[in-house]
């Protein structure tokens, strides 16, 4: 039974993605609200962007790390200020880097960890109001290759870039019904992602099945980042 360690996931693809390995591994949550954690699943008590996760009662061995925090932050860049794109750093890139920095020697106790993270879309494919977001993502990006040069064989890493995706997260953005129908036209496979969907990937990505993978950016997006059929 491997040990699992999710950053978030108290709701959306976090809780999914626990729900899917909860019967085979055990599963830690850290995140700031026990909110929807199902019984058998560990959950800690804690913040990604103000306290250290080397403060946790964590096990030895880590065999899987999937950090969910993140953010979406859509406006002209006329109306970012500077503070939306250090926040927008800090949650989705920075908060990342402190983490890996303090578990890289539970990581490396296992014979092969398998780090999952998420990126978006947006840094494929050019999207009006998404600079804060992309540039974001796009250092996770970047950063995830070259830390899976760095520390293979035996740590994995892999991003999973989606498109939106019907989480809590998305809820302002899939509200009501015409919201739904136009961000469901808006993808060759005419239909938003949702929390399983992405989920799946992960899951597969911390299974042995996916032992030959590392340093991969996977769109998971409905066909967005790949074809033009409109």
């Amino acid at each position: 039974m491997k040990n699992i360690l999710l950053i978030g996931g108290s709701y959306g693809i976090g809780s999914e993605i626990a729900k899917n390995l909860i019967s085979e591994h055990n599963i830690i949550i850290a995140c700031r609200s026990n909110e929807n954690i199902p019984d058998g699943i560990t959950h800690l008590i804690f913040d990604v962007t103000t306290d250290h996760i080397t403060n946790l009662d964590l096990p030895e061995v880590i065999d899987g790390l999937v950090y969910c925090p993140g953010s979406i932050n859509l406006k002209p860049f006329s109306m970012q200020k500077l503070e939306s794109f250090e926040d927008d750093l800090k949650i989705n890139f920075l908060s990342l880097v402190k983490i890996l920095k303090d578990l890289h020697p539970k990581l490396k106790a296992s014979t092969q960890a398998s780090i999952v993270v998420f990126s978006t879309v947006a840094v494929k494919v050019g999207m009006p109001f998404h600079t804060s977001i992309a540039a974001a993502k796009g250092a996770l990006e970047a950063f995830s290759k070259s830390l899976a040069a760095e520390w293979a064989p035996t740590i994995r890493i892999n991003v999973i870039a989606p498109s939106l995706t019907n989480t809590p997260l998305a809820k302002r953005l899939l509200g009501n019904d015409i919201k739904k129908e136009k961000m469901n036209e808006r993808h060759p496979l005419k239909r938003t992602g949702e929390a399983n969907d992405i989920a799946n990937m992960a899951c597969f990505l911390l299974s042995e099945k996916a032992s030959w993978m590392t340093g991969q950016i996977i769109g998971v997006d409905g066909g967005m980042s790949t074809l033009n059929i409109n």
